[in-house]
This record gives structure tokens, C-alpha cells and sequence, in this order.
């Protein structure tokens, strides 16, 4: 009989969707051949947000319960401790040993580390969370070593409080993701190290815990490059309209 030691396999991450509707739209083939690298386009078409709810998420706009919340840019992490021991890690599918320190993302070792010693990982559970860090999106928030940010804390500190206040229409929250949507996270660390400066955020995570518990969808996701705007100014995006006809809305499965 053989000792199988290999670290148990942690449920992956939920496909979050968006509550616009999405639509492929190509774009200036050599504006995207000078600037594409440089505004994270793999190929010459956008995949961009129109004025029109995803069926489904009508509660991102109508339930007061829905808040919003920065989602952080990095990459997610699951971690699993039993009375204090890391037990397993993995990167979306991809299962990290803690133990290859010579090879691998030991970046990601460290991120969960740096967050142990703020008191972030629980003694036992499942958690997930976002490693974000100088290896990681460019490093926005401009950190000299990498962190691992559980969820859950997000949720508690990083909300965005004034969502509320504003009607939730398309072009409240194009302006508010153009020109106001500044990280929370770089926000509270600028105002410790006495920084003057402000960093967008990567987009809002929309949460209604109340959906929760009913079991019913309860998360949903908005980047600002999900929005014509964030490429305009470089790359000019062919026949974009925010009002598109239904009869060419695509599948909104095929989109991350």
C-alpha cells in the first residue's frame, strides 16, 4: 500500500460574469499592432460593454443589497490550513507546492507568507484570495514584495461606500470608471507611507450576500476595459455602439 501525500485538489474559482451585455468589436489593425501589447489585446478586436443588462443580473441594478468592491489585479489564489498548516495552495487550476522553493511561483509562497505575519490566513479553512505584488499586472499598487488579499477582508474594507448614492445606469458608471474609480487598496497604503498620489482600480466586484444565502447568483464583475474608452485614445474601435441590436448579441459565455 502506497501513502498518497499529494495536497488535496481545491475547488476552482467561479466564472463571474459582467451585467452588461458584451460584444466583440475589432479594432484599427495598426494602431493595434503599435499599441496592443500596451493595452493588454491579444488580437485586434475588443470585447467591450454595451448599454443592455445581462439576463440574470437585473439584481446588479435593481437590489439595494448589491454593493460594490474593488477587484483587486493580480492573480487568485486558493490556500487550505488545518490547525495552522498549510495544507495546499493552488492558482486557479494549478496546484502550487509550498515546498518547491527553488523552482516555481514562489512568489505566490511569499505573498501568503507576508499575509501571515498581518494576521490574513485563518488557523482552518478554505480561503481565496488575490496575490498581488511586483511580479504581478505591472504592479499598480507598487509594492517592493508580493501579499496575498483574502476576499472576505475586501469585502470588509474595500468597498466602495458611496455606490449607493448614485442611479445605476450605464453612463454613471462609464464616467464614475473613467475618471473616479480609484483603488481603495493603493488609497489606504498612500495614505500610511504619507504618498500624495492616486492609482485606478482594475474594475468592482458586485456582491449581494443576501442572494447568498437564498442560493441564488450573488457575484458579478465590471472592468473599466470592458469600456470603448479605456482603448479610444490609442486604438480607435470599428462601429462601436453602445446600443447594439439584439439580433447581434454573441454568447456571453466566450468572454473572461
Amino acid at each position: 500500500m502506497t501513502n498518497d501525500t499529494s495536497p488535496p485538489t481545491l475547488t476552482d474559482f467561479p466564472k463571474l460574469h459582467c451585467p452588461f451585455i458584451r460584444k466583440t468589436f475589432p479594432v484599427d489593425r495598426e494602431q493595434w499592432k503599435k499599441y496592443g501589447s500596451q493595452c493588454q489585446l491579444r488580437d485586434p478586436n475588443a470585447y467591450l460593454v454595451i448599454d443592455r443588462v445581462n439576463p440574470g443580473y437585473e439584481w446588479v441594478f435593481e437590489d439595494p443589497d448589491t454593493f460594490a468592491v474593488e477587484k483587486l489585479n493580480g492573480t487568485n489564489v486558493k490556500l487550505l490550513t488545518e490547525k495552522g498548516r498549510l495544507i495546499a495552495v493552488q492558482n486557479r487550476k494549478n496546484i502550487i507546492d509550498p515546498l518547491q522553493v527553488i523552482k516555481g511561483k514562489t512568489f505566490i509562497i511569499e505573498g501568503i507568507f507576508m499575509s501571515i505575519s498581518k494576521g490574513y490566513v485563518k488557523m482552518d479553512g478554505e480561503q481565496a484570495g488575490e496575490v498581488i505584488g511586483p511580479k504581478l499586472q505591472g504592479n499598480p499598487y507598487r509594492l517592493d514584495t508580493h501579499e496575498w488579499y483574502p476576499f472576505e477582508r475586501a469585502v470588509e474594507v474595500l468597498q466602495y461606500r458611496s455606490f449607493n448614492e448614485h442611479e445605476r445606469t450605464f453612463d454613471n458608471w462609464s464616467a464614475w470608471f473613467k475618471d473616479f474609480l480609484f483603488s481603495r487598496y493603493f488609497t489606504k497604503r498612500a495614505s500610511k507611507l504619507k504618498i500624495d498620489e492616486q492609482v485606478m482600480a482594475e474594475g468592482v466586484i458586485f456582491y449581494n450576500l443576501k442572494r447568498r444565502a437564498e442560493s441564488k447568483s450573488w457575484m458579478a464583475k465590471l472592468r473599466r476595459d470592458m469600456f470603448d474608452w479605456y482603448y479610444s485614445d490609442k486604438i480607435g474601435i470599428i462601429n462601436y455602439d453602445k446600443n447594439c441590436p439584439d439580433e447581434q448579441i454573441e454568447d456571453q459565455e466566450k468572454f473572461d
